[in-house]
């Protein structure tokens, strides 16, 4: 069972002055041997914390200075020498705390001190003992014999060579994970959670603790059996008169006796598990005296078979409890008298009494139980007498006159002593109940610690363990079968051999041997499992990955887990008030085959995935075994009960998710990682060889941050956008970049990846972080839209937010930067999104209870502007929100029709969106137009020509900003009414048109404002784009101001990079006016598609 233990240093003959002992509990010290992190609590960071490599003595770095390795003597810390390396390794030893003795004190400052002895246990004590104890139990002694009568001799052989091929071939899994390197304390817990990782070890290990502590309820109900059934039947609590309510009875004596016992147990585990120890060979040495025995009596029935007679009532088998004679009637001194089996029958003792018909058809015949091994009963016995509950236990080839009144709910009258099925019996439950008699195969690797040779002894002595079992069984079962007559084996209590235990009428030289060899080794494997469960508990709990159970971590002073025996001792309390032996068995059953497949699980997943660290010194495993153990366990489960089973792998997959929820993160290089590792290889390649489809497409978004000076995210509402657009589903890439190198800020990059991490983990955003260091953040940038992702899952879609204050920047690098980004997400034919006003977006704790997301189309780039909507109403915070699509119209175009046609996209597209059409007819560029672009043209010059410092900057912009406002006003009383109507297309041909009207209105402008003379000088394409952005952005203002979203076209950069600051400007004056903001640019390819 799984135990603490403790890491003793024991130096060599150089270094024999120094301390040789220390102390440390069983997940802390073995997590240091292996480099793992260590944890009691599962809230500490994880750490690489090896007393190989990281515990350099100090008087032993000198030792180096000046010698042939100075070369490495700065390294001393980090890489020892392999001579200093080899020694400690070779030195350190784990031992079981609780199955080897320590003697500890204390001294005045609270230090342990820790007397230990080194693992002395060979194959044959330390592994093979144990494992047949374990297996030879409770089933062996008190159901065996029923099983073979009920189920025949090869009913049974099939039963014993099913659980026995199933734990054989779990064995052989289990010793090629425990001579892959050292099992500490845990035993099966620790081999699958480190071989399958932290949810499927809490899992398993949780259900192999339940039914460790199932098993003990098991053996305290198979040892109340004893007592109450055979050794002292008087000392029964409850007696019913009527024998409908005998069974009840006894239920409650095994409630009240079992919780007694259950207590007395609890308490001598918990004054010192040194006595349960102590007493382990008695409890053994009964095991084997009992089994001794049972041959011993086979071999005696060839010369003279033992003299069990039991009687029949024509082929039905009597109790003989309440009569000595099988007779009905007997002659005393002449005199023709009824016998006490009359009385049972009749309704009074006088010849001439009313008698039940079948006493009255049939005769009396009195045969031997145990007619011996040369009788050739073991023909009656080959196949199995299946029956409902209270059918008639009943001898084959019996002659009989037959009654309607076969079973015993049909009987009328007295109470008839007829033997009879206490169950339902069929080969299914019989597996379960069966099935218990074969676990224990763990006792040697839980024992690893106590091995001078671990990795030789537990497969050699768990494989001969089992194989010597195997035998036991499969030749008790044609023995048993061979000696006994059938309506005896059927007989579960002994009722027709005068309360005798089954199994104990073969033995020699008393059944008595049988009787109390059964009940201490029943004893004994209730404190055994007693004693294994709470250090099981203990060794989950203080591995950390559940956090409830963290309390049963903690024990008494010398490390006894006492709040997990109280846990183990409550759950076992509920296994003893079910107080059926039968009904308990399957019961652990299911655990303990649970274990066992995730046991064969993870050799045949670390054997397929070819981990370089599966190198087990065990060699003759092979995957298709693990498989076909795996299968087998499976198929038991089902088999002994597919109700029980459901709930067992319910139980399992509950804990499992609430590991994987709440659990602490753990790596311990499990399989499944590695199964991961290799699933997401092969998903990768797939990919890779061609692009997704239309259909499968959606946004894989690199997140772009900038962090503030304290190395925080500036906006962490980008990443609740993020979440909200993404749900989980696809790729996330929450980037950022530092400006430097990495050799300086190395550091940086580190804490700025864990605080972005938290920011993510905060913001609810699933996904990957990734902080580089660059020579300045325009490459930094660069270099991850060109290279974030891997192989096939690359991002399509960058994300990032508006530079607010790109006006008031240093320099122009801060506006630059945005616009290089736009050029080269469009130069890889990504996807583009741009939030302003980023910190405006609500948050995921938040739901917009009204409101519109209005989609402003004026070029179509793929359909993104479409999807994007649709992908974000997903979210519980826009879900309440309404569609809206707007798009714009030429003079020309027929605007009734092209309504009508985008309802119809849209209805194909399947996206439920109010769809408007709203046309901008042609129209003058208003002096607003051409004041804003001048205004725009001489602040670029200005700030090409000077340097000006960030505060003349600042002042710089003030200015430009009044006179905008002053020349707005007073333009607009002397202008004419400017129409609310601009012509947009996105066709070439009318392109060309818009071109051709454009000059002729930039003509007509001149004539009106003459007075301006500075405007003739402007750029015209500047004018036309400005004019587009005010126009534009007077519809949107007066359709959208009030939605909670506008999602729109962005437009692309000018060609020539002189005009980028003018592009920033244009960009400003078409989102002004407007809260939230999405500029959208797709990536070149279609995106949205109506067809399925």
């Amino acid at each position: 069972m799984p135990t603490n233990f403790t890491v003793v240093p024991v130096e060599d003959n150089i270094a024999s002055g120094q301390e040789g002992a220390a102390e440390g509990d069983a997940y802390d010290s073995a997590e240091e041997l292996s480099g793992r992190p260590s944890s009691v609590t599962g809230a500490e960071t994880p750490r690489e914390n090896s007393p190989f490599i990281n515990s350099i003595d100090p008087d032993r770095h000198s030792y180096y200075d000046g010698k042939n390795m100075a070369l490495f003597e700065e390294e001393m810390d980090s890489a020892p020498m392999v001579s200093s390396l080899l020694n400690k390794l070779a030195n350190y030893t784990n031992l079981t705390q609780g199955v080897v003795e320590h003697e500890e004190d204390e001294t005045e400052d609270g230090v342990k001190k820790v007397t230990v002895k080194g693992p002395q246990m060979g194959t044959f004590i330390g592994v093979y003992l144990p494992c047949v104890q374990n297996i030879l139990g409770v089933i062996l002694f008190l159901r065996l014999t029923w099983i073979v009568g009920t189920a025949g001799i090869m009913g049974s052989l099939a039963i014993v060579f099913m659980c026995c091929t199933c734990t054989m071939l779990t064995a052989i899994s289990m010793s090629a994970i425990a001579t892959n390197g050292v099992v500490p304390a845990g035993g099966s817990y620790y081999m699958i959670s480190r071989s399958l990782g932290p949810e499927f070890g809490g899992a398993v290990g949780l259900c192999f603790y339940l039914g460790t502590t199932f098993a003990g309820s098991l053996y305290i109900l198979g040892t109340i059996e004893i007592l109450l059934t055979y050794i002292v039947p008087n000392a029964a609590l409850f007696v019913s008169e009527k024998p409908e309510g005998q069974q009840n009875a006894m239920l409650n004596n095994m409630r009240v006796y079992g919780t007694c016992c259950l207590v007395l147990m609890a308490l001598v585990v918990f004054v010192g598990v040194k006595y349960v120890n102590k007493l382990a060979l008695v409890f053994l040495s009964c095991v084997v005296l009992s089994i001794m025995a049972i041959y011993a009596g086979v071999i005696k029935t060839i010369i003279e078979p033992p003299d069990f007679p039991i009687c029949l009532l024509g082929n039905r088998s009597l109790q003989n409890c309440d009569f000595d004679l099988c007779q009905k009637l007997e002659v005393v001194n002449n005199v023709t008298k009824t016998t006490q089996l009359w009385g049972l029958f009749c309704d009074n003792t006088t010849v001439d009494a009313t008698c039940d018909d079948y006493f009255n058809l049939n005769n009396v015949t009195e045969i031997q139980g145990i007619p011996g091994l040369l009788s050739g009963v073991i023909s009656d016995n080959m196949w199995g007498d299946y029956g409902p509950n209270g059918m008639l236990v009943e001898k084959k080839n019996q002659p009989s006159i037959p009654a309607d009144d076969k079973f015993e709910d049909k009987y009328e009258g007295p109470p008839r002593p007829y033997v009879f099925n206490d169950i339902a019996t069929c080969f299914t439950l019989l597996v379960g109940i069966y099935f218990p008699s074969v676990t224990g195969i763990m006792a040697g690797s839980n024992r690893s610690g106590d091995l001078r040779d671990a990795q030789r002894s537990i497969p050699i002595g768990t494989i001969v363990a089992i194989a010597t079992t195997s035998f036991i069984y499969i030749s008790c079962v044609v023995l048993f079968g061979a000696c006994i007559e059938g309506v005896v084996l059927r007989d579960k209590f002994g009722d027709s051999v005068k309360r005798n235990l089954v199994i104990g009428t073969l033995s020699w030289p008393s059944p008595w041997v049988i009787v109390i060899g059964s009940f201490f080794s029943c004893c004994g494997a209730g404190l055994q499992s007693l004693t294994g469960a709470p250090r099981l508990l203990q060794a989950i709990a203080r591995d950390g990955i559940v956090p409830f159970l963290q309390v049963f971590g903690h024990g008494k002073s010398n490390g006894e887990p006492t709040w997990a025996l109280l846990l183990t001792a409550g759950i076992c309390e509920i296994g003893i008030l079910i107080a059926s032996l039968d009904l308990v068995a399957p019961i652990l059953s299911m655990f303990f085959l649970m274990c066992y497949l995730f046991v064969n699980l993870a050799c045949a997943v670390q054997t397929l995935l070819r981990t370089p660290n599966w190198r087990p010194r065990f060699k003759f495993y092979h995957w298709t075994l693990s498989f076909l153990g795996m299968s087998l366990c499976f198929s038991l489960m089902f088999i002994s009960s597919w109700y029980y089973a459901l709930v067992a792998m319910l139980i399992a997959g509950c804990i499992y998710k609430y590991i994987e929820y709440r659990g602490a993160e753990k790596e311990w290089g499990d399989g499944i990682r590695g199964l991961s590792l290799n699933a997401v290889y092969y998903a990768l390649v797939k990919l890779e060889e061609a692009p997704p489809h239309t259909k499968n497409w959606r946004p894989q978004i690199l997140v772009l941050l900038k962090l503030d000076t304290d190395l925080a995210v500036k906006h962490p509402r980008l990443l609740s956008l993020t979440t909200q657009l993404k749900a989980g589903k696809g790729l996330t890439i929450v980037s950022s970049v530092l400006e430097g190198t990495y050799m300086t800020r190395r550091a940086d990059a580190k804490q700025s990846e864990q605080n972005v991490r938290a920011s993510m983990s905060s913001e609810r955003t699933k996904g990957f972080s990734h902080v580089v260091v660059s020579s300045n953040l325009r490459d930094g940038f660069s270099h991850l839209i060109q290279s974030a992702g891997l192989g096939g899952m690359k991002h399509n879609t960058v994300l990032m937010a508006w530079p607010v204050n790109w006006k008031q920047a240093e320099n122009s690098l801060c506006c630059q930067n945005f616009i290089e980004t736009v050029r080269e997400t469009t130069a890889a034919h990504q996807c583009l999104l741009v939030a302003k006003n980023i910190d405006h977006f609500p948050a995921n704790n938040e739901c917009l209870n009204r409101g519109t997301i209005d989609v402003w189309w004026i070029v179509h780039d793929g359909g993104l502007l479409m999807l994007l909507p649709f992908l974000i109403r997903q979210h519980k915070v826009w879900r309440k929100c309404k569609m809206r699509i707007f798009t714009v119209a030429h003079l020309d175009d027929n605007s009734i029709q092209m309504k009508k046609d985008l309802q119809k996209f849209m209805y194909h597209l399947r996206l439920d969106a109010e769809v408007e059409v709203v046309e901008m007819h042609e129209s003058d560029i208003s002096a607003f137009t051409y004041e804003k672009t001048l205004v725009m043209e001489q602040r670029s010059q200005m700030l090409k020509q000077m340097q000006l410092s960030k505060t003349e900057r600042e002042r710089e912009a003030q200015l430009i900003h009044d006179r905008n406002t002053k020349a707005h006003a007073s333009l607009n009383d002397r202008a004419t009414t400017s129409p609310d109507r601009v012509h947009m297309t996105w066709t070439k041909e009318k392109l060309v048109a818009e071109r051709n009207r454009n000059r002729e209105a930039s003509m007509a402008v001149r004539d009106i404002f003459n007075m301006k003379p500075e405007w003739e000088n402007l750029n015209q394409s500047n004018v036309r784009r400005m004019h587009t952005a005010v126009k534009l952005n007077e519809v949107v203002v007066s359709k959208s101001q009030g939605s909670q979203l506008v999602l729109l076209n962005m437009p692309g950069p000018p060609k020539n990079r002189g005009g980028d600051e003018n592009y920033m400007e244009f960009l400003e004056v078409l989102i002004e006016g407007l809260d939230r903001v999405l500029l959208v640019r797709g990536g070149g390819r279609e995106v949205i598609t109506i067809y399925s």
